[in-house]
């Protein structure tokens, strides 16, 4: 059945970014949001930036005790999106460092696992998980090893839960460059190229904004005959 005021979502990662763009969305669609981060402090900012009658908890994804009191203090819901991943690893073969890679893995796809698995309790057996990974699991590139490889892995990982966990609906958001605090790291200026370079490297002549991604979440949990499918939101790159 299509999303309704009665409906609960979760966001963990819901405090900046495509997490909080999607929290605003489906808040705007009608269900009651629950945003989950590991920062009390974003949590209440993010709030803020949400209508009443929201809700938000801190969550550390890397702790199954901080998972298991952060589901049980929510109770039974409808949907889970998780959104959380740390900042991006860009480099090369052989610059390739194996602790590196594990951190990076870690809360984009282990931890992501680890909040499914926490979440099952009490999510509603007609409800849906949506995971993300991104556009990079189609079209590798030199620089592009980590993060092409955790995309795909976390969109392999979406069709085995998919079959698993039916009727539970899985899916998967896959955002090539999207313009959001993940990249408040760089210089303006490098950081303003980086989105003009991605831009000219789609179809539509621009990268996302965090809005246009979320809506894809919303219509993965709206559509409720949609399950084991990845949502590319890159703008035709991996066309060009």
């Amino acid at each position: 059945m299509a999303l309704s005021t009665s409906d609960r979502i979760v966001v963990v990662g819901g405090t900046s970014g495509i997490g909080l763009a999607v929290a605003q969305a489906a808040a705007a669609a009608g269900p009651q949001v629950i945003i989950g981060s590991r920062s009390e402090q974003s949590v209440q900012q993010a709030l803020g930036d949400l209508p009443e009658g929201a809700r938000g908890l801190q969550v550390d994804v890397t702790s199954p005790g901080s998972l298991a009191a952060f589901f049980t203090e929510i109770g039974p819901f409808d949907h889970l999106v998780y959104t959380a991943g740390d900042a991006l690893v860009r480099g090369v073969i052989a610059d390739y460092d194996p602790l590196q890679a594990q951190k990076f893995f870690d809360i984009r796809l282990f931890r992501a696992l680890d909040t499914v698995r926490s979440a099952l309790p009490t999510l509603n057996p007609s409800g849906s998980v949506t995971l993300t990974s991104g556009a990079a699991a189609f079209r590798g590139g030199a620089g592009k090893l980590l993060g092409t490889t955790v995309s795909a892995a976390v969109n392999a990982a979406a069709v085995s839960l998919a079959v698993e966990l039916a009727p539970i609906r899985v899916n998967v958001v896959a955002p090539g460059v999207v313009r959001t605090p993940l990249w408040a790291g760089m210089p303006e200026e490098a950081r303003e190229g980086l989105f003009t370079m991605a831009g000219g490297g789609t179809l539509l002549g621009r990268v996302a904004d965090a809005e246009d991604v979320a809506r894809a979440y919303v219509s993965l949990m709206d559509q409720d005959y949609v399950t084991g499918n990845v949502a590319v939101l890159d703008g035709g790159s991996i066309l060009k």
